[in-house]
């Protein structure tokens, strides 16, 4: 993986006594610029504070080392990309099917769960199904999606325009950037809640034993 200065650093990268450079431009543990200064001077700098000398640039001229903990920069480094991966939401296409001569009732229902899935900042995949000859009024599947994108324009915005399919006739509907952004942190919420409560039954029943 490549790396710049300031920016992510591999752990692929020279440590120590890895490093070729006769001379590197040094970055002390806080960040402070040390210069560029003799490799052996960067090895004995390192080792006088207990930290690690770590080449971050490889590719500059000459290469940027910085002071650290190297150990414990891995291991931050690793929580905080499982932590990542975490708390990314994935998209998922939902699926909704719907017949041209929908009854009002139905239509409601189904709209409702496009409503849901775009709450939960997932795309909907919606599908108008024509049956015999149903096929020659395909201007029905087109005033029907119409509505629902009307209808549902606060959470989403059409992102694949109707497009006749065979019999079907299918959009595609995607939430606004700030909807699946709410999705996000609910979930990111309800991930901490779930973690909490068991933290808090625990608590609770040490309380209760120490009180009895």
């Amino acid at each position: 993986m490549k790396t710049r200065e300031g920016g992510l650093i591999s752990v692929e990268l020279r440590v120590n006594d890895q490093i070729r450079a006769r001379e590197v431009r040094l970055v002390g543990p806080e960040g402070e610029q040390v210069g560029i200064v003799p490799l052996e001077r960067a090895l004995q700098l390192a080792a006088d504070v207990d930290l690690d000398l770590v080449e971050v640039a490889p590719m500059a001229r000459p290469p940027v080392c910085k002071l650290m903990d190297y150990g414990k920069y891995k291991y931050e480094s690793a929580l905080k990309a499982r932590e990542a991966r975490r708390n990314q939401q994935q998209t998922v296409i939902k699926e909704m099917k719907l017949r041209p001569k929908i009854d009002a009732h139905d239509y409601e229902t189904k709209k409702g769960h496009v409503v849901r899935f775009l709450k939960a900042g997932d795309k909907v995949k919606v599908t108008i199904m024509f049956r015999g000859r149903e096929q020659s009024r395909p201007e029905l599947g087109f005033r029907l999606l119409r509505r629902l994108s009307e209808e549902i324009a606060d959470l989403g915005f059409v992102e694949a325009a109707p497009k006749q399919d065979g019999r079907n006739m299918i959009m595609v509907l995607a939430p606004h950037r700030a909807t699946k952004a709410a999705a996000t942190s609910k979930a990111a919420r309800g991930r901490e809640d779930g973690a909490q409560a068991p933290a808090a039954a625990a608590n609770g029943a040490a309380g209760g034993t120490a009180a009895g």
